[in-house]
């Protein structure tokens, strides 16, 4: 039976799969849902064998090729231990393992050359690779990191949008249409805050451009604090040595106008996307390094 390998990219919203031969070549391509290996692992399990089973099922092979099959997932969470334990020792392969989201991303970003990614997305995390060491800065999570993220951005708008209300900061319309939105009610704020996760927070980021662009008061001092978290982390990536960064995420194109001209010459764009990134650091991990060895 012909020897395959499969490249996953496991996220919050959805888990994508690809098969390519032991050449590398990508022959077929599976989406499922989401797969937060923190969240919900079961889940998380249904859905990236889901999209392993539409990746063969695209390629017209059949499924019990699973069992002939090394597999390399990338997934946020990939350092907490019992998480990546669990996963690991029920999934249907001959090998696996289990990477971060961040590393398949800087792999399809910048293939085999030294560089780094910044992603901004509802979290954030830097990751940079000089001759062959990978180094990670910051993704500690909502509660005590992702400075810049689109859960922190929007939360830090509700904060404002209350201190508004209080009067104790001045209000905006930015701040005038989140009240808007819950009934100019701050109890209902409140409550939606208590239950909320990153993503729900996050979902307010986008109305903080929107504003800024109408030079919104609220908006540009909102996006200026943000905009400083981030070229902070920057600033270590380039003492680290990097000297090209791919921005990634969906609130990369419109964090790039507000980061400081010092790090504007090192913005470059991303050869292939974290799913590439991901087949291709199974490549290397399962077919060269058993070559080398051979």
């Amino acid at each position: 039976m012909p020897h395959y390998i499969i490249g996953i990219d496991g996220g919050g919203t959805s888990c994508r799969a690809a098969l390519a031969g032991a050449d590398g070549r990508i022959i077929g391509r599976g989406k499922s849902g989401a797969a937060n290996i923190l969240t919900d692992p079961d889940t998380a399990l249904k859905h990236i064998i889901g999209a392993v089973q539409a990746a063969f099922d695209d390629a017209g092979i059949d499924p019990e090729g699973f069992a002939n099959t090394d597999a390399l997932v990338g997934v946020a969470g990939s350092n907490v231990g019992d998480a990546v334990h669990y996963v690991k020792e029920r999934l249907p392969f001959a090998h696996a393992d289990i990477e971060s989201d961040g590393l398949i991303a800087l792999q399809g970003a910048i293939g085999d050359r030294d560089g780094a990614v910044a992603i901004l997305g509802t979290g954030t995390i830097y990751i940079s690779r000089i001759a062959g060491d990978v180094s990670y800065i910051g993704g500690w999570g909502f509660k005590v990191g992702d400075l810049g993220s689109g859960g922190r951005l929007g939360h830090a708008l509700l904060q404002e949008s209350l201190l508004a209300y209080d009067g104790i900061h001045p209000s905006s319309p930015l701040t005038d249409e989140v009240l808007a939105e819950f009934n100019n009610n701050p109890r209902d704020v409140v409550e939606f805050a208590r239950l909320a996760h990153p993503g729900e927070f996050g979902r307010y980021a986008p109305k903080v451009f929107a504003h800024a662009e109408r030079q919104d008061p609220v908006a540009l001092a909102l996006l200026k604090a943000s905009a400083q978290a981030i070229d902070e982390a920057l600033d270590v990536v380039v003492g680290r040595g990097s000297r090209r960064i791919c921005l990634l995420g969906g609130l990369a194109p419109l964090y790039r106008p507000f980061l400081a001209e010092r790090h504007q010459s090192l913005f470059a764009d991303a050869e292939a996307d974290a799913l590439t990134g991901s087949v291709a650091l199974a490549a290397h991990r399962f077919v060269l390094a058993k070559e080398v060895n051979a």
